[in-house]
Parts: structure tokens; sequence; C-alpha cells
């Protein structure tokens, strides 16, 4: 059953841009205090968090970003790569005077926060890595791979509308159409390059990357993940990081259990604020 937020969470969101060298960058936030910077899978968009951001703004300043090429954000010409969308993580980070944040990464987001987090180094007070692929050998020569998973050829009748919803309707149960729709909205804005996001994190190389992530690491999954839950007994093996299960959801966890997903972000950053984390 999917856990319900407070019916008024829109009224705590700020949306903003910052200029970056690809173009604006957008944003949304809620609270402040310490921040909390929170990156979305692929072809998502901040709304994966609309539900998680007020409930973690309650004690700090919990940030959304749309990644480069996705939401609002600018979408540059050229390949999408891991190492570019942390780029524009990067840009944001100094535009908005984050000197120590907390960083949260779902799926795709989880590996460009190890990116991230690999070269931020010590500002990164705390990172949760959140059903984010171990980018090993097998996941880079496709072994693991599902097929294209969100790809649909345009058909002029509009029945491609259909075979979108189609392709993720499995992710979600009923009663949790409503983040169904955001995510075919989000699909929608990118249908062109829609697989690249996916594609990019198996050209990643992420083992050499790993050494240099010096935060608190925590690595949860929703236990229907079954695409990102072998991954964390990778991840605590390479960091002797934490691990944990959820009680309940699927590849659209900030979504489907937001209070639980952002009880766990606030106990984890809760560990690891102040100044010396």
């Amino acid at each position: 059953m999917t856990d319900a937020p407070d019916t008024t969470r829109t009224n705590a969101l700020r949306r903003g841009y910052v200029p970056s060298r690809f173009g604006q960058l957008h944003y949304v936030e809620s609270g402040a205090g310490e921040p909390v910077l929170m990156l979305h899978q692929t072809p998502r968009s901040w709304t994966e968090y609309l539900d998680v951001l007020p409930l973690v703004g309650a004690r700090y300043r919990a940030i959304a970003m749309d990644t480069l090429g996705y939401g609002a954000s600018a979408k540059p010409e050229g390949p999408h790569r891991v190492e570019r969308f942390a780029d524009a993580v990067g840009e944001l980070i100094e535009a908005l005077g984050l000197d120590r944040f907390h960083l949260v990464g779902h799926h795709t987001g989880g590996v460009i926060a190890v990116e991230v987090a690999a070269r931020f180094q010590d500002r990164v007070a705390s990172l949760m890595l959140s059903a984010t692929a171990f980018v090993d050998d097998d996941k880079r020569a496709g072994r693991n791979a599902h097929g294209r998973v969100d790809h649909v050829d345009p058909q002029a009748d509009g029945s491609h509308l259909q075979q979108l919803w189609n392709k993720r309707r499995g992710f979600y149960r009923p009663g949790e159409e409503a983040a169904l729709t955001r995510y075919v909205i989000d699909a929608l804005t990118v249908l062109d390059r829609v697989e690249e996001g996916h594609e990019s994190l198996r050209r990643y190389l992420m083992e050499p990357r790993l050494p240099h992530i010096t935060a608190p690491t925590l690595a949860v999954c929703a236990p229907d993940d079954h695409f990102s839950l072998p991954s964390l007994a990778k991840f605590a093996t390479a960091l002797g990081c934490e691990t944990r299960v959820l009680s309940d959801g699927h590849v659209a966890a900030p979504e489907q259990v937001p209070a639980e997903f952002a009880r766990t972000v606030l106990a984890w950053v809760d560990r690891h604020h102040g100044p010396e984390g």
C-alpha cells in the first residue's frame, strides 16, 4: 500500500533556475538548513521526489534538480554521459553555494551521485544510493540489460502513448496512476532520447571512481525492484557501506513509499549532519 503524504505538500515547494555552461538548470526545493540534494532516475524529472521533498524539507533544505537533458533543465546536443550529468550537478552545487551537502540518488541518479561524490569528496556529508546499479563489466557488456526499457515509436494515431504507459505499468500498482502519469509526461518530453540515460550507465567506468568516495554511504532498495536489489551486496563489498531493504515498493519507490523513503533519508542525514558530518 502506498503511504500517502500530506496533501498540502506543494505549498512548501519553491522553483528556481541556475545558469550553467549547458544552459539553465531547473531545481525545486523545500525547507531550510543543511542541503540535501536529490537526483532522479531517467527519463524522469524532479517530480519523482514530489512527495519526498516537503517531508525532508521539514528538517533540512531539500533540493531536487532536473538532471541535464530532462525535465525543465537544458537539453544540450551530444551524447549523454554520466560524467556530463555530473558536470551539470557540479555547476548547480556551485551556483547554489552548497559548500557541504548530503546527496541522494535513485536509479540513474544514484550512478550520477557516485560520480559527484567521487569528485566532491569531503564536501559530501553523506551519500544515499537508492536502487543504484553497480556498473561492472557485466553491466557494461549488457549481460544484465533488460532491452529498451522506455522506447516507443511515435504513431500517427497516438497509440504510442498507450505503449509508453504499458511499458511501465508493471512497475506501478493499482491506485498509483498519478505517479505513472508523471512518468509518461517526463518520458514524452524527451521521447527522441528516452533511452539515453539508461545507455549512459553501460558506458560508465564506476569501479575506479569508488575509492574516491569519502562520504559515509547507505545503499537501499525496494524489495520488488529485482533489477537493482543485487547491487546492494556489491556496494557493501566495494564501499564497506551499510545496506537496507525498504518494506515495500518497486522501481518507483520514492513515489510508492514516500514517507518511508523520506524517513530513511532523514535518519541517515541525522547521523551525519553538522560541521564535521
